[in-house]
C-alpha cells in the first residue's frame, strides 16, 4: 500500500482585498465557523491519512507556528517554508511550491497535494479515488475545477472527454485552487524565484498532460471581509 502523499497549503500572500482584517492577521488564520480557515484543511488532510504538511509563509509569518504549532494536535507533522525570512517576501504559487519540493517529494517523483489556504470547501475528501488514477498515469497535474464564479467569468479551462483539460473555448471552468501535482511541473524553476502556477498549468494543458475533475459540493474563495461575513452568517 502506497503512503499518503504530502501536502502544501499556500498561505504566504498579503490578502490585500481582505484588508483591514489582514493588516494584523494572515488571511488563512482569520476565523470561520469557530476556527482559523486553514485548520479546516488540516483536519480534512489528517482525516484522509495525510501525515506531513508544509505551509508556506511570508506575510506575518511568525503567527503561523504560534497558532498551529508542530501539527501534533491535528495528527500531522507541519513544516513551515518561510519565504519572508529566506527571500524577503512571497514567491507566488509556483515559486512557493518549488521552494517546498524537498519536503513534498524527497524522493524526487512523489505526487503531492496543493491547496490554497484561503478557500473553504467543506466536504472535499483528499483521499479521493482520483489519487490512484493520477499515480498510475503520467500527467503533471490533476486539478479540481468549478463553474466560473461571478468574480472570474472569463474562466481558465475547458474540461473535455475523459477529464482532459485544455485552453480551448469555451473556458467554462475556473481552477478551484486544489490539485495533485508532480515535481516536474515546477522543478525547472530556480529555487527562490517568484513565479505563478497558472502559466505552468496552461503549458501542461497544451502538452495534454493535465487532467481535471469538477469539484463536487460547496466551494468558497474568501476574498473580502464581506464574503467572509456572509459565509459566517
Amino acid at each position: 500500500m502506497k503512503a499518503a502523499p504530502r501536502a502544501l497549503i499556500l498561505a504566504a500572500g498579503r490578502g490585500e482585498r481582505m484588508r483591514p482584517l489582514t493588516d494584523t492577521c494572515p488571511k488563512p488564520l482569520l476565523r470561520l465557523r469557530g476556527r482559523p480557515i486553514i485548520e479546516w484543511h488540516l483536519l480534512a488532510l489528517a482525516a484522509a491519512g495525510v501525515r506531513e504538511v508544509v505551509i508556506n509563509t511570508a506575510w506575518l509569518e511568525a503567527q503561523f507556528p504560534a497558532a498551529l504549532g508542530d501539527g501534533s494536535r491535528f495528527g500531522l507533522v507541519i513544516r513551515y517554508s518561510a519565504e519572508g525570512r529566506d527571500h524577503g517576501g512571497a514567491l507566488e504559487t509556483a515559486g512557493g511550491i518549488r521552494k517546498a519540493l524537498p519536503w513534498l517529494a524527497p524522493g524526487g517523483d512523489e505526487p503531492f497535494w496543493v491547496v490554497s489556504g484561503d478557500i473553504f470547501m467543506p466536504g472535499f475528501h483528499f483521499d479521493t479515488p482520483a489519487l490512484a488514477d493520477f499515480r498510475a498515469g503520467t500527467d503533471l497535474g490533476l486539478i479540481w475545477l468549478v463553474p466560473n464564479p461571478p468574480f472570474h467569468p472569463a474562466g481558465d479551462f475547458r474540461l473535455g472527454a475523459g477529464g482532459r483539460v485544455s485552453r480551448g473555448v469555451p473556458l467554462d471552468f475556473t481552477y478551484a485552487n486544489v490539485a495533485l501535482l508532480r515535481p516536474p511541473l515546477v522543478a525547472a524553476l530556480p529555487c527562490g524565484q517568484r513565479a505563478a502556477l497558472g502559466p505552468l498549468l496552461f503549458d501542461a494543458a497544451a502538452a495534454d498532460r493535465l487532467a481535471g475533475r469538477v469539484l463536487q459540493g460547496p466551494w468558497h474563495n474568501l476574498g473580502t471581509p464581506a464574503q467572509l461575513a456572509a459565509l459566517e452568517a
